[in-house]
């Protein structure tokens, strides 16, 4: 590794994607403007419906064991942990928390639609006990930053680095760079580094930004914040890396960039949770770097957790790191297939 030749490719990178203006200002408006739209249809979080926590041993509600349970317009979901409940309950993201058998529910005073849902429970149940939680409201919006900034990098990831080099080595760039002292070692750290400089600017300058306009909760570390990203990203990147790892085909590469960039953000629980989902679907969502991304920065910013409560996401991710870059380093080429 010489670090003049590395420092070279690195700097030359970063100067050919600044200087692409439509390109960065794409990778600018386009996440601020989803994190904007949805602050607006789901900034108002008084839903018609109320949804009431049930604290039980079973895993699904069976209606016909109370009357309340058959109230119409109000969503019922089992809970099996106290403490997973009232962190929910907390959160705004349950109206209501109830224990039929111990005849006793928990309110969060700061709910407007949890006021509207006792006074519904308590027609039923006049004398359960009352127990109060405080927290501050996790709106949609909050929910759903993670994900958007996560498939904002995804594609800054793998189009950022997959493409490029795809061109690079079409265009007969990487032919030249073979002539020179230059490494593929040097070369490929160079541009992994450099697109994850710059995705780390993007998505902070982003974070931060929308910060300002709509306040979003975080409750966990910020370092612990960017050391997740920080893997996300290289994952990702790393992926991309081996895509396109010896192809010379830009319409071939963009469909293989493509097919792995939707999957990620229809089922890496971008916009939407996959509890419930099949078991299959939540299988095949769980070889996505993307997935594990999004549920530890969701995990940090709107639950407070730590890392050591995130090993599991922070293990495949190095792994998939390791993984992609092993066999990126073995299938690279320099002028593509065969060559």
């Amino acid at each position: 590794m010489n670090l003049k030749r590395f420092l070279a490719v690195f700097k030359a990178r970063n100067l050919e994607f600044w200087r692409d203006k439509s390109s960065l200002a794409w990778n600018f408006i386009f996440p601020v403007l989803l994190v904007a739209g949805f602050a607006v249809v789901f900034g108002n979080g008084n839903k018609a419906e109320f949804k009431v926590g049930v604290l039980q041993a079973a895993a699904s509600i069976d209606a016909t064991t109370h009357p309340f349970l058959q109230t119409r317009y109000l969503e019922f979901v089992p809970y099996i942990q106290t403490e997973t409940a009232l962190k929910k309950l907390q959160h705004h993201q349950l109206d209501l928390l109830v224990d039929l058998k111990a005849k006793q529910y928990w309110l969060n005073d700061s709910s407007a639609k949890g006021y509207l849902a006792e006074k519904l429970f308590l027609q039923l149940e006049p004398g359960a006990v009352k127990a109060t939680v405080t927290g501050r409201q996790i709106r949609y919006v909050d929910w759903a930053l993670p994900g958007i900034l996560g498939m904002n990098m995804m594609f800054s990831c793998l189009f950022g680095v997959g493409y490029v080099l795809v061109r690079y080595r079409k265009n007969s760039v990487l032919k030249r760079l073979q002539a020179t002292p230059l490494t593929a070692l040097e070369f490929i750290s160079a541009q992994v580094l450099s697109r994850l400089g710059i995705v780390l600017f993007i998505a902070g300058s982003i974070y931060l930004g929308c910060d300002l306009l709509f306040d979003f909760v975080m409750l966990g570390s910020y370092v612990d914040l960017l050391l997740v990203t920080i893997l996300g990203a290289m994952a990702m990147i790393s992926l991309g890396l081996l895509i396109a790892s010896r192809s010379r085909s830009e319409e071939l590469t963009g469909g293989l960039l493509n097919m792995a960039s939707w999957p990620m953000m229809i089922l890496s629980g971008v916009w939407f949770s996959l509890e419930g989902a099949p078991k299959a679907l939540q299988w095949f969502a769980d070889i996505l770097p993307l997935t594990h991304l999004v549920a530890a920065a969701r995990a940090i910013m709107t639950d407070g957790a730590t890392l050591s409560q995130l090993t599991y996401p922070l293990a495949v991710m190095v792994g998939m790191i390791v993984v992609f870059l092993s066999v990126a380093a073995m299938l690279f080429r320099w002028q593509g297939d065969g060559r």
